[in-house]
């Protein structure tokens, strides 16, 4: 079971080889720890994973929520788990000791989720969502909400949610229109309707936390007219208690394709007198507010998608090993026994695709989570602003290109199990649907691109992307004088050079007033950027796999050469990609842009 959440040796390789986490320790913070406590930490991630949220995440699918008399009813198991997790400190990781967590560096903190994710994403929600909102609160809320809020969700006893899209908007969050009335006592009365809401109701905790999106009624119209609240489930007495139920109330459950030991709820705020809400952070800020959970939520969907893809790609490589199907082409004798499917050459490249892929978006998400710590407690403002300037430019990749290739991933893997895939019989088919959802929230592609294409590529005149392709451009030279990397490395340049064309391209267009043209393609953009982003990473592994096998490393010598042929076929099969893209974004095509609405 273990093997098939997540190859631990590729894990350790990645942390420690790839991102020498263990530097992040000669911060204060994490003066305690050692190499030795972050993988205690990791081996109890994966013991809960395998012992608590893997054995009923069939059960969850098959036996979802179920709206009753105005309340959720839900499988057992789901709590057990959850209060199995809470017992362990491992559910506010990342956390302050005194605030019950265990400190640890945020790459560490998400390959313990991570794990827990890739067992059981529905019932992990509950705990992710309530982080986040935690975290949220932490740093835009007063100390009265973090007393009375935030520390009870850190020791999970409030769950918390984040309530943002409405029916008539979407995710056009200018166009919301719940509302929020001040009142005498510094309080508000929100009235308004919120779907989608991810653990918007349930009986897990003793309260539920929502952290709400709304206007008041001298706001200017637009995003900046948007306030952020926090709205309890039940209020809270002065001394921590509970009081009566909010005026929040359940009207019904949305029914997913995955995801669905997760409720989704309609949630309906202030059918009597207003639901009572308390402002967060600045009037007319909320937006931005609410991006510090987002962008920390976007940095969980990538590490989410990257582990459901890669346990779909352990339980494809298992099932090829042992199912016997069919004989190489080149023995005609219909006697001869019949060989593992993985003796087969297109069973083979699909394999060697999803190795590509998930292997490829965990170097991706353990570079952003590296980057959160050294943006906080590097040595000098100018390395903390240089990771803070990385970051946020790789943020848009970091949650969408695991997003569109481990969900690929998912897709290969039914493939190689063949018609038993897309049967029930096998898991494969219910990591692809829940693996379907993360394209789609916390922004979905267009919204990314939009973010990358649109702005984060231009800010402070392009010195962070300038930067990054220089990193890049620096890799490249080192692999260029190793043989077995040398045309990994060409291949690369060449996707770095039509990027930067790209790019440059794009940019004279919005120079030029034709923003629509511009962005018209920014998801293709995305995804241009982000396979060059992995083939870097892919060419990171690669020198340090030719480094082992020369070395006798820590790994076995067919890791390594795992390694090598993974990085080689993501130069030769991915990277060509990037060309294609770029050369279409430089033309600044608008063919789809251009299309009379009638001719669709």
């Amino acid at each position: 079971m273990q093997q098939t959440i997540v190859n631990t040796s590729d894990l350790e390789f990645q942390l420690f080889e790839l991102h020498r986490v263990d530097e992040l320790l000669r911060f204060e913070r994490y003066a305690d720890h050692s190499r030795d406590t972050l993988q205690a930490a990791l081996e109890l991630a994966l013991k809960i994973a395998v012992e608590e949220f893997a054995p009923h995440a069939r059960l969850v699918d098959e036996e979802e929520p179920r709206f009753e008399n105005g309340r959720v009813t839900m499988r057992p198991e789901v709590k057990k788990a959850l209060d199995v997790l809470r017992g362990t400190g491992l559910m506010a990781a990342s956390q302050d000791y005194e605030r019950g967590g265990m400190q640890l560096p945020s790459a560490v903190a998400q390959m313990c989720i991570g794990m827990l994710k890739g067992a059981n994403v529905g019932t992990h929600a509950y705990a992710g969502l309530t982080m986040a909102a935690a975290n949220l609160i932490l740093a835009h809320g007063s100390e009265e909400q973090i007393e009375r809020y935030a520390n009870p969700m850190l020791a999970g006893h409030f769950f918390g949610t984040m309530c943002l899209t409405e029916p008539q908007a979407g995710s056009s969050l200018g166009d919301l229109r719940t509302r929020a009335e001040p009142q005498a006592d510094g309080s508000y009365r929100l009235k308004g309707n919120k779907i989608y809401i991810s653990g918007g109701d349930h009986e897990l905790s003793d309260n539920i936390v929502h952290m709400v999106l709304a206007r008041l009624p001298d706001a200017p119209a637009g995003v900046k007219g948007i306030s952020l609240f926090l709205v309890p489930k039940i209020l809270v007495n002065d001394d921590g208690s509970l009081g009566e139920p909010n005026d929040v109330a359940l009207a019904g459950l949305i029914h997913k394709m995955g995801y669905r030991g997760t409720t989704s709820t309609m949630l309906n705020f202030g059918e009597k007198e207003g639901a009572v809400g308390y402002l967060v952070g600045e009037p007319n800020r909320g937006l931005a507010a609410m991006f510090h959970m987002m962008n920390e939520a976007r940095i969980g969907v990538g590490v989410g998608a990257v582990m459901l893809g890669y346990t779909g790609y352990l339980h494809s490589l298992e099932y090829a090993r042992e199912r016997r199907q069919g004989r190489p082409l080149s023995d005609k004798d219909p006697a001869s026994p019949q060989v593992p499917l993985i003796r087969h050459g297109d069973i083979r490249r699909m394999l060697l695709c999803q190795k590509a892929y998930v292997e490829g978006g965990l170097a991706l998400c353990l570079q952003g989570a590296k980057l959160v710590d050294e943006k906080k407690f590097a040595e000098t403002p100018e390395a903390r602003e240089a990771a803070a300037g990385l970051l946020d430019l790789l943020t848009p990749i970091i949650k969408s290109w695991p997003s569109q290739f481990c969900l690929e991933a998912n897709s290969l893997a039914i493939q190689v199990h063949g018609g038993y895939g897309y049967t029930r019989e096998y898991p494969v088919e219910q990591f692809y649907r829940d693996n379907r959802l993360n394209p789609i929230h916390e922004g979905t592609h267009g919204i990314q691109g939009l973010d990358l294409l649109g702005r984060k590529v231009w800010l402070q005149d392009g010195r962070h992307y300038r930067a990054l392709l220089g990193i890049i451009n620096s890799t490249i030279d080192e692999a260029e004088a190793v043989p077995d990397l040398a045309d990994s490395a060409h291949r690369l340049s060449e996707a770095v050079a039509a990027l930067a064309d790209a790019t440059e391209a794009t940019g004279a267009l919005r120079e030029a007033g034709e923003t629509e043209r511009a962005l018209a393609n920014a998801s293709l953009y995305l995804e241009a950027f982000g396979h060059t982003v992995v083939g870097w990473l892919w060419l990171r592994q690669g020198l340090l796999a030719r480094a082992g096998l020369n070395s006798h490393g820590p790994q076995s010598q067919t890791f390594y050469d795992g390694k090598l042929k993974a990085c080689t076929y993501f130069a030769r099969y991915e990277l060509p990609r990037v060309v294609a893209l770029a050369r279409l974004l430089e033309s600044g095509d608008c063919t789809a842009l251009s299309m009379d609405e009638a001719s669709f």
